[in-house]
This record gives C-alpha cells, sequence and structure tokens, in this order.
C-alpha cells in the first residue's frame, strides 16, 4: 500500500505541469464547443470522458455539422488510431502480472503527454503512478474546455496561443534528459521532428490525418531504430 502511495503522489507531481497545459490548451476546444451549441456542461462532460484534443475538435466540428453516429465512430477511430499504437507499448512497462482492470484504467487516459512521463519512468511502470497524473489531468482539461466556452470568445486569441506555450515545453522537458544521455535516442527525436515537418509538407502525405501520419512515422521510425539499434535485455540466471 506504502509503494502504490508513492508512486501516486509522483504521478501526481509530474502531472501537474500536464494538468496546467491542459487547462491552457482547453480554452480553444471549449471554443469549438460553444460554436456547435454545447452548454459548458456538456463540453466539459465530453471533455472529461474523451481528454483528447484532435479526437475533440473533431467530434465539435461533426456535431455542429450535424453528422451521424457512424460517421463520428469512424472519424474518432482514424483521429485517436495512434493510440492504440501507444497502448502496446506502454503494456511492455507493466509487469506481467498487473490486473486486466488497471490495465483498462490505465487505457482510458492514455494522452501524448501521460503517455511520455509514463515511458520515461524507470524499470517497471506501477498503474498508480498513471493514477496519480489522471487526477490532476482529467480536471485541468475538462475546466480547460468550462472556461473556453464561458470566457473563450472574450479572450483575445493571441494570449490563448500564448498559454498553450507551456505544453510544448513540457514535451521538450521529457525528451531532452534522455536525448542528451543516449545519442540513439537524440537521432531518433531529431529524425522524428524532421520527418514529420516533412510529411506536413509533402503533396499527398500531408492531406492524410495527423494521425495516421502519426502512426506512419511511428512505425517507421521505431522499426528502423528497433533493428539498427536493439537494444539488449538483462537475463538473469534464476
Amino acid at each position: 500500500m506504502s509503494e502504490n502511495t508513492s508512486w501516486y503522489k509522483k504521478g501526481l507531481r509530474d502531472g501537474i505541469p500536464i494538468a496546467l497545459g491542459y487547462f491552457a490548451v482547453a480554452f480553444t476546444l471549449g471554443i469549438a464547443a460553444s460554436k456547435a451549441g454545447l452548454t459548458a456542461f456538456e463540453a466539459g462532460l465530453a471533455a472529461a470522458l474523451t481528454n483528447a484534443s484532435a479526437g475533440g475538435y473533431a467530434g465539435f466540428t461533426l456535431i455542429a455539422a450535424s453528422a451521424g453516429y457512424i460517421e463520428m465512430a469512424l472519424t474518432q477511430l482514424i483521429v485517436n488510431a495512434r493510440y492504440l499504437l501507444m497502448s502496446c507499448a506502454l503494456s511492455q512497462k507493466l509487469a506481467p502480472e498487473t490486473p486486466l482492470i488497471h490495465r483498462l484504467l490505465i487505457a482510458f487516459d492514455i494522452t501524448d503527454e501521460i503517455f511520455g512521463i509514463s515511458v520515461s519512468v524507470t524499470g517497471t511502470l506501477n498503474p498508480f503512478y498513471n493514477y496519480g497524473a489522471m487526477t490532476v489531468a482529467i480536471p485541468g482539461w475538462a475546466l480547460g474546455t468550462v472556461f473556453g466556452v464561458v470566457t473563450g470568445n472574450v479572450l483575445p486569441t493571441s494570449l490563448v496561443s500564448a498559454l498553450g506555450v507551456g505544453l510544448y515545453g513540457m514535451f521538450l522537458a521529457i525528451i531532452i534528459p534522455p536525448a542528451r544521455k543516449n545519442k540513439v535516442i537524440a537521432a531518433v527525436v531529431t529524425v522524428s521532428m524532421a520527418m514529420s515537418f516533412a510529411f506536413s509538407k509533402l503533396p499527398v502525405i500531408s492531406e492524410l490525418s495527423s494521425g495516421i501520419r502519426v502512426i506512419i512515422l511511428t512505425v517507421a521510425i521505431s522499426l528502423a531504430a528497433a533493428l539498427l539499434f536493439p537494444v539488449k535485455e538483462d537475463t538473469d540466471a534464476a
């Protein structure tokens, strides 16, 4: 119990910057929800249950266009498909005996940022670390969306954009330390950034959804790194 509490507190601490970034970024999501005709309560509930940026924007846009359920479901599947890859990667960090209920609860809130801090944990991942991060991250996203509905249209667009810079700073804080210690990680990060920019500009590929582009890049770069620079596992004698 004490170990779980320690992991929970660590996740809670690491999740605070994520929550603050979510609160700022979700303002624009709240504006989109307001334009789609949703109330502050409806937008906040939707944000709390999904906790996804691209998926949220797509969902509110489809609601505004009076799209059908099938179109909504297919769009969400495509936009959020990258989380399937993150789930597979994160499952390798959990102990084999981790109960299914913990795996399902973690899967409920696998976001880019929570995934980033989770895979950076040294050794085996304790589910309570994720629970701690989720405790602050989910309310941060939901409350930011609510405030976006209520006051987002009053705030200058430049101010809302400036608030969102904090989230990018958090991403840098996640990737820079391991990149400084490992040249392979540094090279993979650099190649990923360059190819991501290229994919956003190249003909045909740039027309794909951001989620599909992320999946293609993730699979291709991860496969190349695994083949060229395999990580040796420590084998302890029984």
